[in-house]
């Protein structure tokens, strides 16, 4: 009994031992705050440059709350390690980071640590902000630095034990955070290690469309830009794991981050839509950069043959009903979409009148293995299109029901060569309640 208890206490002395180490070593210090903000330092070309990167970043999307001022924070991000709270971006001394020298700046975006020394979580893409350049990084704290000041105390994120001990992050970090800018490879074009910075770094794209692990953090090899399911929508592959009636172009992405519509694809909706509205105030430079970069994970498309024919796909998916012709799948079509998206015998891909119709047959979200997209724009709509001339589309959750909806979307399948999604009635009501209006409005 005595050597056991002489085991016992010096097993615990050393996991004492070893717990003070850690705590020691983890520690951040805090940067002293500052009493006033440099801007006499900010030329007006940084600001406008910091303007831009910040459109590219996406801060607004994540730092502005519903029906809250821009970048004030307090956006409610749901993880499956709980709840966590955006922060206030915008320069107020008291509730923003109008106390954040660069040098705080600077390690929050390339450490994840804040000016106070507390760890930031993950949901905040350091690991991808880690690339940005001295340079840019600066001109991003001008732009910030210079914005209105605006009063709003976010709510304070509050995980349960043990993901609330915040210095875990540093054994997080260890494993999964590279910093600082990454070496360019020489075997590369200048346009795709441009691309690379913008879609690794600030565009942060990744975060979104790679899956994660059950740590949070992204899956890199295959799995990068492999696709996942993100904020209630499924994020699409942008590799070769993407699933679409034809093949992306590097003419189509380009379009697509431009507009946010590809005529051979779709339209940008949901969490996507704000991404194309930052994406927008890019140069075309740097968005075919960031075309080429993205066509590098996909098989090349060597003509505009091997790229397909839209007009003949529509034509080869509509000419022929695959079921009888009386099928309420095709009545509902008649009564709720066909006005909009009916196969236009002219050969016209998005026929417009106030706004674009984009051609059903050709929609990606309909050819997808989950039925989430195209529930969600069924049921609610696009309401706030990605830009203004795309025009918006009515919601339909107060006009059909779920096994409508189901049958509409399964019909819709079948007339394209497509077995219909399982269990699909169950899964609209599922989401119908977590999109009600009035629990999204609550939350």
């Amino acid at each position: 009994m005595h050597t056991l208890k002489k085991i016992t206490l010096g097993v615990v002395g050393l996991a004492a031992v070893a717990g003070a180490a850690f705590w020691l070593a983890t520690g951040r210090s805090e940067i002293a705050p500052l009493q006033q903000i440099p801007v006499q330092e900010f030329s007006q070309q940084q600001i406008d440059q910091g303007r831009r990167l910040a459109h590219m970043g996406d801060c607004a999307v994540c730092h502005t709350a519903p029906g809250g001022q821009r970048n004030a924070g307090g956006l409610a991000m749901p993880s499956p390690f709980g709840t966590i709270y955006s922060t206030n971006i915008t320069p107020d001394a008291e509730t923003g980071i109008g106390r954040w020298s660069y040098e705080a700046f600077e390690r929050a975006m390339r450490h994840g640590v804040d000016r106070e020394g507390n760890y930031l979580y993950p949901a905040f893409p350091y690991t991808a902000f880690t690339r940005v350049t001295d340079e840019d990084m600066k001109a991003l704290y001008a732009f910030l630095m210079t914005e209105p000041a605006v009063s709003n105390e976010a709510p304070k994120t509050a995980l349960n034990f043990p993901f609330n001990v915040r210095r875990g992050l540093a054994l997080w970090n260890a494993l999964y955070l590279e910093p600082g800018e990454q070496p360019a490879p020489a075997n590369q074009s200048g346009e795709w290690i441009r691309g690379a910075y913008l879609v690794e770094g600030l565009g942060h794209c990744a975060a979104c469309h790679s899956p994660r692990n059950q740590f949070g953090a992204e899956k890199k090899g295959a799995d990068h830009l492999a696709g996942a399911f993100i904020d209630g929508w499924d994020a699409p592959a942008l590799n070769d794991k993407a699933v679409a009636p034809l093949p992306w172009t590097r003419e189509d992405l380009v379009r697509y981050m431009q507009t946010g519509f590809s005529e051979r694809h779709g339209v940008a909706s949901g969490p996507m839509a704000p991404v194309i509205e930052g994406l927008s105030h890019q140069s075309a430079e740097d968005i075919n950069a960031m075309a080429t970069y993205l066509m590098s994970y996909r098989k090349p498309v060597a003509d505009a043959a091997g790229a397909g024919d839209a007009q003949a796909l529509v034509k080869e998916k509509t000419e022929v009903a695959k079921l009888p012709v009386d099928a309420q799948g095709y009545r509902l079509y008649q009564g709720a979409c066909m006005a909009c998206h009916r196969a236009d015998p002219s050969g016209v891909l998005a026929g417009s009148s106030f706004g674009v119709r984009p051609q059903l047959s050709l929609n990606t979200n309909l050819y997808s293995d989950s039925p989430t997209n195209a529930i969600h724009v069924v049921l609610n709509g696009i309401t706030q299109p990605a830009r203004p001339q795309l025009g918006t589309m009515p919601a339909f959750r107060h006009n059909l029901s779920d096994d409508q909806i189901a049958t509409l979307l399964n019909t819709m399948r079948s007339q394209y060569g497509l077995q219909p999604w399982a269990g699909l009635s169950d899964k609209v009501k599922a989401l119908r309640e977590e999109t009600r209006p009035g629990k999204v409005a609550a939350h």
